[in-house]
Protein backbone atom coordinates (compact mmCIF):
# COMPACT_ATOMS: atom_id res chain seq x y z
CA UNK A 1 0.00 0.00 0.00
CA UNK A 2 1.34 3.25 -0.67
CA UNK A 3 1.87 5.93 2.36
CA UNK A 4 -0.79 8.74 1.43
CA UNK A 5 0.31 12.31 2.27
CA UNK A 6 -1.45 15.83 2.81
CA UNK A 7 -0.49 19.25 1.79
CA UNK A 8 -0.75 21.30 4.68
CA UNK A 9 -2.76 24.41 3.65
CA UNK A 10 -0.48 26.53 5.69
CA UNK A 11 2.79 25.82 3.61
CA UNK A 12 0.84 26.89 0.83
CA UNK A 13 -0.83 30.58 1.00
CA UNK A 14 0.41 33.05 3.58
CA UNK A 15 -2.13 36.53 4.16
CA UNK A 16 0.96 38.19 5.29
CA UNK A 17 3.22 40.94 3.60
CA UNK A 18 6.46 39.55 2.41
CA UNK A 19 9.67 41.24 2.72
CA UNK A 20 11.83 42.13 -0.03
CA UNK A 21 15.44 41.34 -0.87
CA UNK A 22 17.89 44.22 -1.73
CA UNK A 23 20.87 43.38 -3.40
CA UNK A 24 23.46 46.37 -3.09
CA UNK A 25 26.15 46.77 -6.42
CA UNK A 26 25.65 43.08 -7.11
CA UNK A 27 28.87 41.99 -9.07
CA UNK A 28 28.39 38.67 -10.64
CA UNK A 29 24.79 37.71 -12.71
CA UNK A 30 25.12 34.31 -11.49
CA UNK A 31 24.91 35.67 -7.59
CA UNK A 32 21.51 37.49 -8.14
CA UNK A 33 20.24 34.21 -9.79
CA UNK A 34 21.02 32.08 -6.92
CA UNK A 35 19.67 34.76 -4.87
CA UNK A 36 16.82 34.64 -6.80
CA UNK A 37 16.26 30.89 -6.11
CA UNK A 38 16.60 30.87 -2.41
CA UNK A 39 13.68 33.78 -2.45
CA UNK A 40 11.55 31.54 -4.48
CA UNK A 41 12.34 28.26 -2.40
CA UNK A 42 10.58 30.14 0.50
CA UNK A 43 8.23 32.29 -1.52
CA UNK A 44 9.65 35.72 -1.42
CA UNK A 45 9.03 37.26 -4.97
CA UNK A 46 10.41 41.10 -4.60
CA UNK A 47 14.14 41.56 -6.06
CA UNK A 48 15.70 44.71 -5.54
CA UNK A 49 19.22 45.46 -7.54
CA UNK A 50 21.39 48.87 -6.67
CA UNK A 51 23.13 49.28 -9.55
CA UNK A 52 24.34 46.22 -10.70
CA UNK A 53 27.89 45.72 -12.16
CA UNK A 54 26.97 44.01 -15.33
CA UNK A 55 24.00 46.04 -15.92
CA UNK A 56 20.11 44.03 -16.27
CA UNK A 57 18.72 42.31 -17.50
CA UNK A 58 20.88 39.17 -16.75
CA UNK A 59 21.42 36.31 -18.89
CA UNK A 60 23.83 34.76 -16.40
CA UNK A 61 21.46 35.87 -13.69
CA UNK A 62 18.28 34.28 -15.32
CA UNK A 63 20.41 30.91 -16.05
CA UNK A 64 21.21 30.39 -12.51
CA UNK A 65 17.92 31.14 -11.00
CA UNK A 66 16.97 27.57 -12.25
CA UNK A 67 13.43 28.62 -13.39
CA UNK A 68 12.47 31.43 -10.40
CA UNK A 69 11.45 33.54 -13.38
CA UNK A 70 8.92 35.01 -12.16
CA UNK A 71 11.59 36.43 -9.75
CA UNK A 72 13.47 37.69 -12.55
CA UNK A 73 10.90 39.20 -14.48
CA UNK A 74 9.95 41.33 -11.09
CA UNK A 75 13.49 42.68 -10.61
CA UNK A 76 13.36 46.43 -9.93
CA UNK A 77 16.63 48.44 -10.64
CA UNK A 78 17.80 51.46 -8.13
CA UNK A 79 20.79 53.90 -8.47
CA UNK A 80 20.75 54.02 -4.65
CA UNK A 81 20.12 52.33 -1.98
CA UNK A 82 17.79 55.55 -0.13
CA UNK A 83 15.94 55.15 -3.54
CA UNK A 84 15.42 51.24 -3.15
CA UNK A 85 14.50 51.19 0.17
CA UNK A 86 11.98 54.43 -0.52
CA UNK A 87 8.44 52.33 0.19
CA UNK A 88 9.87 50.29 2.87
CA UNK A 89 8.85 50.84 7.10
CA UNK A 90 11.66 48.72 8.45
CA UNK A 91 14.85 47.28 6.68
CA UNK A 92 17.40 45.34 8.26
CA UNK A 93 20.75 45.59 6.97
CA UNK A 94 22.91 42.40 6.81
CA UNK A 95 26.76 42.22 7.46
CA UNK A 96 29.03 39.83 9.42
CA UNK A 97 31.44 42.27 11.10
CA UNK A 98 31.15 44.27 13.77
CA UNK A 99 30.06 48.07 12.51
CA UNK A 100 30.82 51.62 14.15
CA UNK A 101 27.56 52.31 13.51
CA UNK A 102 25.16 51.90 16.63
CA UNK A 103 22.45 49.50 15.86
CA UNK A 104 20.09 46.64 17.67
CA UNK A 105 22.18 43.36 16.06
CA UNK A 106 19.40 40.54 16.03
CA UNK A 107 19.84 36.72 14.60
CA UNK A 108 18.06 36.07 11.50
CA UNK A 109 15.05 34.37 13.76
CA UNK A 110 14.83 36.95 15.56
CA UNK A 111 14.55 39.58 12.53
CA UNK A 112 12.32 37.03 11.14
CA UNK A 113 10.12 37.24 14.07
CA UNK A 114 9.99 41.47 13.52
CA UNK A 115 9.28 41.04 9.76
CA UNK A 116 6.50 38.13 9.97
CA UNK A 117 4.86 40.66 12.92
CA UNK A 118 5.21 43.79 11.03
CA UNK A 119 4.09 42.03 7.60
CA UNK A 120 1.10 40.77 9.79
CA UNK A 121 0.28 44.09 9.60
CA UNK A 122 0.19 44.74 6.23
CA UNK A 123 4.07 47.10 6.77
CA UNK A 124 6.37 46.63 3.90
CA UNK A 125 10.22 45.02 5.18
CA UNK A 126 13.27 44.54 3.49
CA UNK A 127 16.76 42.50 3.64
CA UNK A 128 19.62 44.35 2.67
CA UNK A 129 22.66 42.86 1.57
CA UNK A 130 25.75 44.10 0.54
CA UNK A 131 28.35 43.65 -2.10
CA UNK A 132 30.16 39.97 -2.71
CA UNK A 133 33.74 41.29 -1.77
CA UNK A 134 33.11 43.21 0.97
CA UNK A 135 29.48 44.18 1.91
CA UNK A 136 28.13 47.43 3.42
CA UNK A 137 29.54 50.50 4.32
CA UNK A 138 28.63 52.42 7.37
CA UNK A 139 26.60 54.95 5.32
CA UNK A 140 24.47 51.39 4.21
CA UNK A 141 24.21 50.37 7.51
CA UNK A 142 22.99 53.55 8.25
CA UNK A 143 20.02 53.92 6.58
CA UNK A 144 18.63 50.41 8.21
CA UNK A 145 16.55 50.34 11.32
CA UNK A 146 18.76 47.10 12.29
CA UNK A 147 21.39 44.63 12.00
CA UNK A 148 21.08 41.37 10.91
CA UNK A 149 24.07 38.86 11.15
CA UNK A 150 23.85 34.84 11.12
CA UNK A 151 25.81 32.78 13.50
CA UNK A 152 28.63 32.22 11.67
CA UNK A 153 32.00 30.84 12.92
CA UNK A 154 33.82 34.38 13.66
CA UNK A 155 37.13 32.71 11.76
CA UNK A 156 34.91 32.06 8.68
CA UNK A 157 32.20 34.95 8.94
CA UNK A 158 32.30 35.68 4.77
CA UNK A 159 29.20 34.11 3.32
CA UNK A 160 27.95 34.02 -0.75
CA UNK A 161 25.15 36.22 -0.98
CA UNK A 162 22.52 33.65 -2.14
CA UNK A 163 23.69 31.94 1.36
CA UNK A 164 22.68 34.41 3.41
CA UNK A 165 19.72 35.30 0.99
CA UNK A 166 18.46 31.75 1.90
CA UNK A 167 19.13 32.13 5.54
CA UNK A 168 16.99 35.31 5.90
CA UNK A 169 14.54 33.07 3.63
CA UNK A 170 13.93 30.26 5.43
CA UNK A 171 13.60 31.80 9.07
CA UNK A 172 11.35 33.92 7.60
CA UNK A 173 8.95 30.73 6.05
CA UNK A 174 9.06 29.47 9.39
CA UNK A 175 7.65 32.14 10.89
CA UNK A 176 5.27 33.53 8.60
CA UNK A 177 3.73 29.70 8.61
CA UNK A 178 4.11 28.50 12.10
CA UNK A 179 6.71 25.58 10.50
CA UNK A 180 4.51 24.06 8.25
CA UNK A 181 6.26 21.60 6.23
CA UNK A 182 4.67 21.20 2.41
CA UNK A 183 3.45 17.19 3.24
CA UNK A 184 3.47 15.17 5.72
CA UNK A 185 2.28 11.60 5.97
CA UNK A 186 -1.07 10.35 6.64
CA UNK A 187 -1.34 8.44 9.83
CA UNK A 188 -4.50 7.66 9.19
CA UNK A 189 -4.02 5.86 6.03
CA UNK A 190 -0.86 3.94 7.74
CA UNK A 191 -1.82 2.68 11.60
CA UNK A 192 0.29 1.33 13.89
CA UNK A 193 0.56 -2.56 14.28
CA UNK A 194 -2.27 -3.81 16.79
CA UNK A 195 -0.16 -5.44 19.56
CA UNK A 196 -1.80 -8.93 18.43
CA UNK A 197 -0.30 -8.81 15.15
CA UNK A 198 3.03 -8.08 16.55
CA UNK A 199 2.78 -11.34 18.64
CA UNK A 200 1.72 -13.08 15.66
CA UNK A 201 5.14 -11.33 14.05
CA UNK A 202 7.34 -12.45 16.72
CA UNK A 203 5.99 -15.72 16.95
CA UNK A 204 6.44 -16.40 13.02
CA UNK A 205 9.86 -15.06 13.14
CA UNK A 206 10.85 -16.95 16.09
CA UNK A 207 9.36 -20.02 14.38
CA UNK A 208 11.25 -19.34 11.34
CA UNK A 209 14.98 -19.27 13.34
CA UNK A 210 14.01 -22.08 15.32
CA UNK A 211 13.73 -23.99 12.19
CA UNK A 212 17.19 -23.23 11.14
CA UNK A 213 18.54 -24.05 14.35
CA UNK A 214 19.07 -20.06 15.15
CA UNK A 215 19.10 -20.07 18.71
CA UNK A 216 22.43 -21.25 20.27
CA UNK A 217 23.35 -22.35 22.97
CA UNK A 218 19.60 -23.03 23.67
CA UNK A 219 19.82 -21.70 26.84
CA UNK A 220 20.92 -18.35 25.27
CA UNK A 221 17.40 -18.45 23.58
CA UNK A 222 15.00 -16.18 26.07
CA UNK A 223 17.53 -13.05 25.82
CA UNK A 224 18.22 -13.16 22.42
CA UNK A 225 14.70 -13.72 21.66
CA UNK A 226 14.21 -10.51 23.96
CA UNK A 227 16.93 -8.62 21.88
CA UNK A 228 15.20 -9.26 18.90
CA UNK A 229 11.35 -8.47 19.64
CA UNK A 230 13.42 -5.01 21.39
CA UNK A 231 14.47 -4.60 17.99
CA UNK A 232 10.84 -4.58 16.52
CA UNK A 233 9.34 -2.86 19.05
CA UNK A 234 11.92 0.58 18.51
CA UNK A 235 10.50 0.17 14.38
CA UNK A 236 7.11 1.20 15.58
CA UNK A 237 5.78 -0.70 12.81
CA UNK A 238 2.81 -0.12 11.01
CA UNK A 239 0.15 -2.94 10.30
CA UNK A 240 1.24 -2.60 6.28
CA UNK A 241 5.02 -2.87 7.36
CA UNK A 242 4.46 -6.24 9.83
CA UNK A 243 2.38 -7.58 6.81
CA UNK A 244 5.17 -7.12 4.77
CA UNK A 245 7.89 -8.66 7.17
CA UNK A 246 5.65 -11.97 7.65
CA UNK A 247 5.41 -12.17 3.68
CA UNK A 248 9.49 -11.70 3.47
CA UNK A 249 10.11 -14.19 6.27
CA UNK A 250 7.46 -16.42 4.43
CA UNK A 251 9.19 -16.17 1.33
CA UNK A 252 12.09 -17.42 3.04
CA UNK A 253 10.62 -20.42 5.13
CA UNK A 254 10.00 -21.42 1.20
CA UNK A 255 6.09 -21.04 1.88
CA UNK A 256 4.02 -19.72 -0.96
CA UNK A 257 2.55 -15.90 -0.17
CA UNK A 258 -0.55 -14.03 -0.63
CA UNK A 259 0.48 -10.98 -3.34
CA UNK A 260 -1.08 -7.83 -2.77
CA UNK A 261 -2.88 -6.80 -5.47
CA UNK A 262 -1.17 -4.12 -7.34
CA UNK A 263 1.51 -3.32 -4.13
CA UNK A 264 3.82 -6.15 -5.39
CA UNK A 265 4.20 -6.92 -1.84
CA UNK A 266 3.83 -10.32 0.19
CA UNK A 267 1.20 -10.63 2.85
CA UNK A 268 0.69 -12.95 5.83
CA UNK A 269 2.52 -16.23 5.21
Amino acid sequence: MTRNAHIDPAATGLSLTAPCVILCEPQLGENIGTAARAMANFGLSDLRLVNPRDGWPSEKARAAASRADHVIDGVQVFDSVEAAIADLSFVFATTARSREVAKPVRGPDEAAATTSRLGAEGAKVGYLFGRERWGLNNDEVALADEIVTLPVDPDFASLNIAQAVLVCSYEWRVKANGGALPFRLDEEANPPASKDDLQRLFDHFEGALDAVNFFRPPEKRPSMVRNLRNILQKAALTDQEVKTLRGVIAALEGRKTRPHSGSGESGKG
